[in-house]
């Protein structure tokens, strides 16, 4: 049995193994091609590893773009989100799991219905409701407030919250908790891992966002990093090395963010998957 169980464990890590490093290809060349001047990039044959421009193309991408200043728009912007897109998320999914109350069913199916509609047919009522009745162009929260209410995230943490025994909450209720109390000091302590998981989903949904940043900012000193990226892609150049190495910097911080909360990741995606 133990032969057994080694031979299909070796067969499955060699065909796992090719499948692996097929798709971290992309990632090694994006790396490679930040270190190499432009002209070297389209070179035949193309260039498999790491040269000494990286420097060179990081000081362009800093003079076209100023990279490090919109590098922070992005993290401000996508820390905020995540925060309150957790916040409002758990809140709206423990109300959904723990509570009933009338028409709770018809909310809750309003809300998974929303996930259907594109998003290209609410972008303009969107767009003029955020630049023109709030006046919020070229500002932090113009880039933020339309996406907290995250319908997605709500129906993982209801789904989430549903794993909760009752008896635990009804415990707490019996000691006198309050439901700030319950919800605060029991409910999300249990769920951690699935907030972890949610954190990640949220941070590279808002990390990546470029459409919605291009429209309402205006302001070279506000783009986020996508957006700035973008602007080297011109009608007679492109600057490839400067967006290869600005692809570089915007991979570092959700990879580390990733290897910090894997373990949380894992746990979180399987959560809720059976309700005791």
């Amino acid at each position: 049995m133990k032969r057994q169980r080694f031979w299909a464990s070796l067969g499955l890590h060699l065909f796992l193994t090719p499948l692996a490093l097929l798709w971290l290809a992309p990632l090694w060349f994006m790396l490679v091609f930040s270190t190499h001047p432009e002209q070297e990039i389209f070179r035949v044959p193309t260039p498999l590893l790491p040269g000494k421009a990286f420097w060179n193309n990081l000081q362009n991408l800093q003079a076209d773009t100023n990279f490090f200043r919109v590098l922070w728009n992005s993290l401000v912007v996508s820390g905020l989100y995540t925060l309150g897109g957790l916040f409002l998320s758990a809140l709206a999914g423990y109300a959904l799991a723990v509570y009933r109350f009338r028409g709770q069913a018809l909310f809750f199916s309003l809300i998974v219905a929303t996930l259907t509609i594109p998003y290209f047919v609410v972008v303009i009522p969107q767009y003029i409701l955020v630049a023109r009745e709030l006046r919020l162009t070229n500002t932090y929260w113009g880039v933020i407030l339309p996406f907290l209410a995250n319908a997605l995230g709500v129906f993982y943490m209801r789904q989430v919250f549903l794993s909760l025994p009752s008896s635990l909450l009804d415990a707490a209720r019996v000691d006198g908790a309050s439901e700030a109390r319950i919800f605060f000091r029991i409910a999300l302590p249990v769920v951690a891992p699935s907030l972890a998981a949610l954190a990640l989903i949220l941070f590279l949904n808002a990390w990546n966002d470029y459409l919605w940043p291009l429209l309402i900012l205006s302001e070279k000193e506000m783009y986020t990093a996508p957006v700035a990226l973008g602007t080297l892609i011109g009608l007679t150049r492109v600057s490839w090395g400067g967006i290869m190495v600005g692809s570089v910097l915007m991979t570092v911080p959700f990879v580390v963010l990733f290897l910090f909360l894997q373990r949380y990741f894992v746990a979180g995606i399987t959560a809720g998957a059976v309700k005791e």
